[in-house]
This record gives C-alpha cells, structure tokens and sequence, in this order.
C-alpha cells in the first residue's frame, strides 16, 4: 500500500561510509574506498591410483588484497603523511582499521575490519591545468587479514 514502509525495497548505497584508524589522534573522513576482498589459493591435487583422470581442487591460503583510501586534500591536515612517516625499518605500528558502511540514521550496516594494518604507499594529488578538480591524495594499507561482520 502507498505510505507504507517497505521492507528491504532497494540494495543499500555506498557513498555513507566512516573509516577508523586506531592510532591516529583524529578522525580523517575519506572520499573512497577500495581494495576490500579477499580470496583463496587454489591447490589441485591428484593421487597416482585415482580412477579420474583429472585434478580435484581444494583452497588454500587466505589473501586479502591492499587497501585504498582516498580523501580530499585541506590546507592544514597532514594526517596521512604523517600516519605513513611513522613508518621504519622493523618498527613499522600496526592498526586495526575499522570500515563501516553507515544507514540513513549512520549506524553501521557492514563492518570491514583490517588487522594489523599499516601505511605501505601515501601519493599525493596528480596535478593539471586544464581540470576544475579537488586535489585528492591516497594512502594504501597493507594488512594481516580481512573480516566482514553485518552488524
């Protein structure tokens, strides 16, 4: 009936996320994310007395992939370059980063969790001339694992 609230009518949007850094003093808010899956190793196998003339296929090692964060670049934040300076030789600070895709009252929906992340590349923004575009710097993460939990 009209008026009356849906349940589940449409797949849920994207664009309200918050991204959580343990470790860093202040909240960054960050414009996209990517790289947030994971996949196995494939193993094949075959015993010399199988009747089947073919491999089976079994999983093997986890691995997750690199994470990019992209954000807006502001005249007095320095926080991902410096995040990604702390970085050195075998004293590298590993953190657990939270992403949380965010409802309408921005409660979190789905939880990604990063362990034991650290800043492996920072790049600032390209620059051109010829663009009316916002400088956009990114910092990548690499990590120990990828959880997913629907809150």
């Amino acid at each position: 009936m009209a008026g009356e609230k849906q349940e589940n009518p449409w797949p849920v949007p994207k664009f309200h996320f918050q991204v959580t850094i343990d470790g860093l003093d202040e909240q960054v808010s960050f414009q996209e994310v990517s790289g947030l899956d994971t996949e196995y190793d494939m193993m094949e196998y075959r015993s010399g007395d199988s009747i089947d003339f073919s491999t089976i296929k079994m999983p093997g090692l986890r691995k997750s992939s690199d994470v990019t964060l992209k954000k807006g670049m502001f005249l007095s934040d320095t926080s991902l370059f410096d995040y990604f300076m702390k970085v050195k030789m075998n004293t590298i600070i590993r953190s657990t980063v939270t992403i949380s895709l965010l409802n309408e009252e921005h409660d979190p929906l789905f939880t990604w969790t990063l362990k034991n992340a650290w800043p492996m590349k920072v790049s600032g923004t390209d620059l051109n001339a010829q663009n009316s575009e916002v400088a956009v710097e990114e910092i990548v993460l690499a990590h120990e694992g990828l959880t997913f939990a629907k809150v």
